[in-house]
């Protein structure tokens, strides 16, 4: 094994974590909103005590490289405005028009935008491996999200959802700066700090609705505080899950970091099964195993395409510094 090719499947790694972490998000918020929370109530608290759990950990690693989070500012804009606060308004805005099934496909849909953005701006054409597993994947998750049947559609909705599917594929797109200087762990921390500020005025003007209860909850069969379900969606589908994104999407690149992304919605179904008893039908099964082919399909696209192109520098491990 090589170095390049260690990275990439500690990347694949990271990524696997980072969706089956972001899957989680949807069991806690879930029994929140089942106690009389609105999805804006959550999510904005979810950003905020992201923002500050992370606060000691990226002051640690900011410490004498303060001069990064300066460099790195336009980074941690869109992250922080569009991936993460613009992301989640459009996402509401297209569930008022829209089946949430739909709502989230497009959304979803922003790994086709990765693809799009990755051909436009930087000339990487997609090949006709990575146009199937894109294709198949897409099948897979309407299958998944049980659309195939009558659902709540309009123009307006859908625009709406477009946008939530930009957000998503500005935050692979931007996560994947291989030469970012700011530390994983600081952008996250950057980022929910201005996600949460955008949110918190989204609130405050009534772009999203705002409702919190300080009552008890229904997760995985037990009655609990709701602290246990907000302090999960916030340190697991948060804090877990976008610092190890930002790691992963830096050593596999946006695009396959965005498809190995959409295992995020298996794991959502799986954590809804073991956590709130929401077992999957048949049908759901069968458009899990169609997403990971779609996935597999772009992920041996992208590793046959790097061997080709970086077999002359890669440097066996053997003969490598093990501080290397």
């Amino acid at each position: 094994m090589t170095v390049a090719l260690r990275g990439r499947s500690v990347g694949l790694g990271l990524a696997v974590v980072s969706a089956a972490t972001f899957g989680t998000s949807g069991s806690f918020a879930d029994s929140l909103m089942a106690s009389g929370w609105t999805p804006g109530g959550a999510v904005t608290v979810r950003i905020g005590l992201a923002a500050l759990a992370l606060t000691v950990p990226a002051l640690f690693v900011l410490r004498g490289r303060w001069r990064s989070l300066r460099t790195g500012a336009a980074d941690v804009a869109a992250y922080g405005l569009v991936a993460l606060a613009g992301c989640q308004l459009f996402f509401f805005n297209a569930v008022e028009h829209l089946s949430v099934g739909v709502a989230l496909l497009l959304e979803y849909s922003g790994t086709l935008f990765v693809v799009l953005w990755l051909w436009l701006r930087h000339g990487q054409r997609p090949s006709r491996l990575t146009v199937a597993g894109g294709l198949i994947a897409i099948v897979g998750l309407v299958l998944v999200l049980d659309l195939t049947g009558p659902q709540r559609v309009d123009l307006v909705g859908v625009l709406w959802g477009l946008g939530a599917a930009a957000g998503l594929a500005t935050y692979f797109v931007v996560s994947s700066h291989s030469d970012a200087q700011l530390h994983p762990v600081a952008m996250a921390w950057a980022g929910c700090v201005l996600g949460f500020t955008a949110l918190a005025v989204f609130a405050l003007v009534g772009l999203i609705p705002f409702e919190t209860r300080a009552a008890d909850v229904d997760l995985g069969g037990a009655r609990l505080s709701w602290l246990v379900p907000a302090l999960g969606v916030a340190l697991v589908a948060t804090v877990a899950a976008y610092t190890t994104g930002i790691a992963a999407a830096r050593r596999l690149g946006a695009k396959v970091a965005s498809f190995v992304g959409l295992a995020e919605v298996l794991f959502a179904i799986l954590f809804a099964w073991l956590l709130l008893d929401q077992q999957p039908s048949v049908l759901q099964l069968i458009g899990g195993l169609v997403v990971l082919a779609g996935i597999a399909l772009v992920r041996v696209d992208e590793r046959d395409g790097a061997t080709g192109d970086d077999a002359a520098l890669e440097i066996p491990l053997a003969g490598a510094s093990s501080s290397g």
